[in-house]
């Protein structure tokens, strides 16, 4: 077994300096739920506005690539809200036919940029689960990792930040460490034990962390690729549906007002025959339309969708990494002569 090399971070503490208040000490495995997901989410949006920008902009010598990265998410929020008003907000300058037709389409675009990121979000997981399931590997296992910041000013001591990651982020650069249980009375190759005999390599190897990672190596390439088309074709396919008519009855009741009990659940109860009423709508095509296309193309975008998440699952989990089992009859040649000493 090659043990793995812990990161250790020294750092040299006064009496006088405070103590750090950031969660986590060191580099530290997650949970992959919808709470830690959810966590990160917001953590990551709220610095995106908040701290990154403010240490960007007074060219602080902390600012990295990642916080350059998730600040991503600034001008995909602005431009979603540009997309979302743009025909709302002038539709007051209308006439009332023309101000109804602004409205509709408005309503949808701002419908279809919701569904678009729900769906791009949603449907990596219509591949990790069904990976996950099969091979006992998440490719989706988020990480903290915890740096140490350099001092910007003689008050500044042993500050830290916190960003997070995926296991699996860099193909070549896989955090291995963080797979391995290092805790008192833990058992070290645990979760390459099990990964290990979920691919049928057995049980009890001696070295199962360096049996499992090839295998490990060739779920992530193979899932990122499928996660990477088949999250743009759910998108579109989310947008598609957010366009359909029967979503105008939801707007004529649609309300954000949950204190108004009645007419919010009223309003809920709508959205969700909507969302059945569009998706049929969508699979079958535009009622009475003479065009080949307006009535196949809904069941093609769905199809498309739904082909490259099964193609790309059924191609991650045919894994030609494994190697081959070691036993007496094929490390031993019986037809040659041996020495026993």
């Amino acid at each position: 077994m090659i043990l793995p090399i812990s990161n250790y971070n020294l750092t040299f503490r006064s009496n006088k300096e405070e103590k750090n208040n950031d969660p986590y000490e060191h580099d530290t495995l997650l949970k992959n739920n919808f709470a830690t997901r959810t966590r990160i989410g917001l953590e990551q949006f709220t610095k995106a506005f908040t701290v990154y920008p403010a240490r960007g902009l007074k060219g602080s010598k902390n600012s990295n690539f990642y916080e350059f990265l998730t600040m991503g998410t600034v001008p995909y929020v602005i431009g979603s809200i540009t997309l979302m008003s743009i025909f709302n907000s002038a539709a007051k300058h209308f006439a009332a036919f023309d101000k109804t037709k602004s409205l509709k389409l408005g309503n949808k675009m701002a419908l279809g940029v919701i569904f678009y990121a729900l769906m791009k979000s949603i449907s990596k997981s219509f591949v990790n689960v069904p990976v996950k399931m099969a091979t006992g590997i998440d490719t989706e296992l988020p990480y903290a990792k915890v740096n140490y910041l350099l001092p910007e000013s003689e008050d500044d001591k042993d500050l830290t930040s916190t960003e997070y990651h995926k296991v699996g982020e860099s193909v070549d650069f896989t955090r291995w460490d963080l797979l391995y249980k290092t805790g008192k009375g833990e058992i070290l190759n645990e979760r390459y034990d099990k990964i290990a005999k979920k691919n049928g390599l057995g049980s009890n190897l001696n070295d199962s962390d360096q049996d499992v990672k090839p295998i490990y190596k060739e779920v992530l390439v193979k899932s990122k690729l499928a996660k990477s088309i088949s999250s743009y074709l759910w998108a579109a396919t989310g947008v598609a549906l957010a366009f359909q008519k029967p979503w105008e009855n939801y707007f004529r009741v649609a309300t954000l007002k949950f204190w108004k009990g009645k007419e919010f659940t009223h309003s809920l109860k709508v959205f969700g025959q909507s969302f059945v009423d569009s998706a049929k709508e969508l699979y079958r095509g535009t009622p009475g339309s003479f065009s080949v296309f307006e009535r196949h193309s809904g069941k093609l975008m769905i199809g498309a969708a739904l082909a490259s998440t099964v193609i790309g699952v059924l191609n991650t989990v045919h894994l030609t990494k494994k190697p081959a089992k070691a036993t007496a009859d094929n490390v031993f040649d019986k037809s040659k002569e041996s020495v026993v000493g």
